[in-house]
């Protein structure tokens, strides 16, 4: 522990202006940046022009947000309207242009308070969700036949959703201010690309960047404020708080908390409230839908069901999930508490987060959304987070390939189901890999990329340098050796100095 600066001595060297250089830390940062010349020497002069981090990684976000909707192309020009099949064998998928009239938006219809035709009676989204989609049904023309409506209405859809992909952008590359360039992992995710107007999660995922970045700069109202707005648009972002919570444990800082769960409730009541008191039924259908629903793409209990000649019930499952996500929460409070020093916050954001991805009976496509911008906070590695992206892209086709197959009739044309099965293994492979390699951060924290340069937790707020109060297991009675080592050691290091001045790669 001797090369690991503490939490104490790091707490400076987090406002220091200079931004870390990924491709004089990262070999494959390195390898990618031959092709734009190489990484940046020593005595280059850049950070001085226009071309900032945060604006470069801004543009280069909005252009993979580009590049995900020519992909969709095959079906805005016909696959999402003629033929179901066309558009899983293309992969361009789009819940959007389908929902513009089957919840109602093309006929006028108020979500929550106007009762649908078919088995859906209610818009079964979020309060907030329900917002943003009525807002962009507003936009949309209603002249011309029905597919040029949903056309429309997809498109609206896509810029709106460009603006919350660039927040994402913009709020990622400054939760860590010496680490800018990191954010880039989320601007060239190729899976967030491929996702991202599938459905409207990036609006909930915006809201949770801009929180997290509240609560780095210390504003514990605000973050709280962000996080209600983000939960009333999609359920996972309340999960933050919980590990937030434990943090705070540790670290004693109970008031900072009290704010934030004090803003992120209000925030909430404030969004819900007036639907609950018009129209509860339905308010409430994204709650019963979700627990109605049985077991769906993508999770490990699809993979039992369909091997199982007596597959569990839906209450069962719903059961047995909420346990194993709740084992999963008390392991990463362990984690947390007894960790030799204080996880970051988006480590265990990362974590708690990725814990109800796997645990839970569905795991939609974009749902990977999710996890982009926490991972490129919690592990800021390209390898790591690439084979994790190569894994999500390799379950992103499959289960298109697998649709299509089950669409197809005799003609047989996709992945049958035991490839299906491999595709799903390969998301929950892939997220239990990247979570392995944060928690191995945790217990040895010199492998952290973040705080080997020298940082202790610059998402964490009033956390970063803050002593601990509450630790249990071995790290609450550290060897006498090691406090005397360290103490000596400590006058001989200069932890969170950078070689370079300047902004550059």
């Amino acid at each position: 522990m001797g090369d690991m600066p503490s939490a104490e001595s790091t707490q400076a060297s987090v406002h220091e202006p200079d931004p870390v250089r990924p491709t004089r830390e990262d070999e494959v940062a390195a390898a990618g940046s031959e092709l734009f010349g190489g990484p940046v020497g020593r005595r280059a002069l850049l950070g001085t022009s226009w071309w900032t981090p945060v604006r470069v990684v801004t543009l280069v976000a909005i252009g993979m947000f580009a590049l995900g909707l020519i992909q969709k192309a095959p079906c805005y020009n016909g696959a999402w309207f003629f033929g179901a099949g066309s558009q899983y064998t293309h992969a361009c998928y789009s819940d959007i242009p389908h929902l513009y009239a089957g919840r109602g938006f093309s006929e006028g219809l108020v979500p929550y308070f106007d009762k649908l035709p078919g088995d859906m009676q209610y818009l079964e989204y979020p309060v907030l969700t329900g917002v943003f989609m009525e807002v962009a049904a507003w936009l949309t023309p209603g002249s011309g036949s029905i597919q040029h409506q949903e056309q429309w209405y997809w498109m609206v859809n896509a810029g709106m959703l460009m603006v919350c992909a660039a927040v994402i952008a913009v709020c990622v590359a400054r939760t860590h201010s010496r680490r800018p360039w990191d954010a880039l992992l989320v601007a060239l995710a190729p899976a967030a690309a491929l996702t991202a107007t599938i459905n409207w999660d990036l609006l909930a995922i915006a809201l949770t960047a801009a929180a997290m970045l509240m609560w780095a700069r210390g504003r514990s109202l605000a973050f709280g404020v962000l996080l209600g707005l983000a939960t009333a648009a999609k359920l996972y972002p309340f999960l933050l708080l919980g590990a937030l919570l434990v943090l705070c444990w540790r670290a004693g800082r109970w008031r900072e908390y009290g704010v934030a769960l004090g803003g992120a409730v209000i925030a909430w009541l404030v969004v819900n409230v007036p639907v609950m008191l018009f129209a509860f039924e339905g308010w409430s259908k994204f709650y019963t839908f979700s627990q109605e629903r049985g077991v769906d793409f993508g999770s490990f209990w699809l993979i039992m069901a369909q091997n199982s000649k007596d597959p569990l019930s839906t209450e069962t499952v719903n059961t047995l999930a909420m346990v194993l996500m709740l084992v999963c929460c008390a392991g990463v409070a362990a984690l947390a508490l007894m960790a030799p020093r204080r996880p970051r916050f988006a480590q265990l954001a990362f974590l708690i987060v990725a814990a109800f991805i796997l645990t839970n009976k569905v795991y939609s496509p974009q749902y990977v959304l999710w996890l982009v911008p926490l991972a490129a906070l919690a592990r800021p590695k390209w390898r790591d987070f690439l084979i994790w992206q190569a894994c999500e892209v390799t379950y992103f086709l499959g289960i298109w390939l697998y649709l299509a197959y089950t669409t197809s009739g005799d003609a047989h044309k996709g992945l049958p189901q035991d490839g299906y099965h491999w595709a799903i293994a390969a998301h929950l492979v892939g997220t239990l890999y990247l979570c392995a390699v944060v928690v191995r951060d945790i217990l040895m924290p010199e492998r952290d990329p973040v705080r080997r340069g020298g940082d202790d937790d610059p998402s964490g707020g009033v956390l970063d340098g803050a002593e601990d109060v509450v630790v249990f297991g071995p790290a609450a009675h550290p060897p006498r050796h090691a406090a005397h080592f360290e103490a000596a050691e400590a006058p001989r290091v200069r932890w969170g100095e950078q070689e370079t001045t300047d902004g550059s790669l």
